[in-house]
């Protein structure tokens, strides 16, 4: 039985906790027993909204020891590992911290602040010998692990374009609006839109150069519009757009565009659809899971049976995504200048 703890719970830890309850009560071998957070009004189950709708049944908070400091909970508790859902800017001085003291680390993405940070977590994982894996969660969502099989198993032909879409309402809920400050969160660029920067690294590898426009809507906050263009040697056309200041009844949306030699594929409003060039569209037949739920299924599983849970989201293909994503910063902070990876 693998035993818990759970760091940060803003919306994204709710997500998590939601998940955990999930598998104690699938009879999984894992238990949730501590909760760290700093503000102690989360101690008795305050809830924080977000951009995705977060299902699930009323928790009984008690059944749970709380903490405000990760360091305290790692020393009293008899942990396995710790899941990190944390502002960006602490990811790597709590994974480091959490490895020091013997344990494991699920950490929400981005890996990091920059790569330079991310390089200390992977050096860290070495140094005390700590599985660490980073919640690139794309990887692990039916509806996208349906494209990399497609592209994998070569049934339409090479890739000739791609776009990728997310956006939503601009996310003010944060905990001392840590989400709109750039030092902490790297703005949309490095929070929202890192999503389709790691899918594009993870599909289509890293690219020789991206071209990046943005757009600054609240002070302090890094960008909040961008629309990235991602330049490889066989010519395809790939585009990644995001965008957090579409409030009003929007919601959140992410979807995508592939398409190849002999066929498309299409994700919108959350459908997924196959567009062969002979024949009727179809919508596969894909796992309906939520793929926060596989990947910390996925995580503890790893641990375990022995397995390393990162080959999953390789440490160095998730520091990949941060520098791609540094150059975009790069990029749109020189009006869309082409920069060379």
């Amino acid at each position: 039985m693998l035993k818990v703890g759970l760091v940060g719970l803003g919306f994204m830890g709710h997500a998590h906790l939601q998940n955990y309850i999930r598998l104690m009560d699938e009879g999984f071998p894992v238990e949730l027993v501590a909760i760290c957070d700093v503000d102690k009004t989360k101690h008795s189950g305050a809830q924080v909204e977000g951009n995705l709708e977060v299902h699930g049944k009323q928790i009984d908070f008690s059944k749970f020891r709380f903490y405000s400091s990760l360091k305290e909970m790692a020393e009293k508790e008899d942990l396995d590992y710790v899941d990190l859902c944390l502002p960006t800017y602490l990811h790597a001085r709590e994974s480091v911290l959490a490895m020091s003291l013997g344990l494991h680390v699920f950490c929400e993405k981005p890996m990091a602040i920059s790569k330079t940070a991310c390089e200390e977590m992977i050096q860290a994982a070495k140094k005390y010998d700590r599985k660490l894996m980073i919640g690139q969660t794309l990887r692990f969502f039916p509806s996208y692990q349906y494209v990399k099989e497609t592209i994998e198993s070569g049934r339409y032909g090479k890739v000739v374009s791609a776009s990728f879409f997310r956006g939503g309402g601009t996310p003010k809920w944060s905990f001392e609006n840590w989400l709109l400050q750039k030092d902490k969160s790297g703005g949309c660029l490095l929070d929202q839109h890192i999503h389709d920067v790691d899918t594009i690294n993870w599909l289509f590898g890293k690219p020789e150069a991206v071209s990046t426009t943005g757009k600054v809507i609240f002070k302090g906050s890094g960008y909040d519009i961008v629309s990235s263009n991602y330049h490889y040697a066989d010519g395809k056309v790939v585009n990644a757009q995001d965008d957090w200041t579409i409030n009003g009844e929007f919601g959140f949306e992410m979807r995508y565009r592939i398409n190849f030699d002999t066929g498309t594929i299409i994700l919108e409003n959350g459908i997924l659809t196959d567009y062969p060039e002979e024949g009727e569209k179809f919508q596969p037949a894909i796992n309906k899971e939520d793929g926060y739920y596989l990947e910390i299924k996925h995580f503890a599983d790893a641990l375990l049976n022995g397995r390393d849970p990162s080959l999953a989201v390789p440490l160095e293909s998730a520091k990949e995504t941060i520098s791609i994503a540094e150059h975009e910063q790069a990029s749109a902070d020189l009006g869309g200048e082409k920069i060379s990876l």
